[in-house]
């Protein structure tokens, strides 16, 4: 497997961590000791901690991104396309993606945090930006 395929897995694995010993941690914890019942959990109305409302939308913030960065990845496999360049990006795709969850759920939200988060979510945009020029010059030229 190619690196930005191994990021791939690692982005997923990311993403269902950040659920598990997150967002799963506070509602099931509420569930089990009966302060909530499982019917209150609703998606679309986000309540909560502060915490848990931070979770909920690192959360989905990696389920919003995972499947851009998949369509690119399988893209470059079907154009076979590996080299540096898209290894280095998906390496610095990965650890951006890490800080920027771990600082979303871990700070409040002042705007320094914010400032750092959003630096660490443009990395990633930007990753996905040249990652996507790479296989899209590389598929052209084939």
């Amino acid at each position: 497997m190619t690196i930005p395929v191994w990021v791939l897995l690692a982005f997923a694995g990311w993403t269902l961590l950040i659920l598990s010993l997150t967002v799963g941690v506070y509602r099931w914890g509420r569930i089990l000791t009966g302060r909530s019942e499982i019917r209150e959990f609703d998606g679309a109305n986000l309540e909560g901690t502060n915490f848990y409302r931070r979770a909920m939308r690192a959360h989905v913030n990696c389920i919003e991104n995972l499947p851009v960065y998949g369509a690119i990845v399988l893209v470059a496999v079907i154009a076979q396309v590996d080299n540096r360049a898209m290894d280095v990006l998906a390496l610095t795709l990965i650890g951006a993606r890490i800080v920027h969850s771990t600082v979303h759920v871990s700070f409040t939200q002042t705007n320094f945090v914010a400032s750092l988060r959003w630096t660490f979510f443009f990395i990633q945009f930007l990753c996905m930006i040249a990652m996507g020029i790479i296989v899209a010059l590389a598929a052209w030229n084939a």
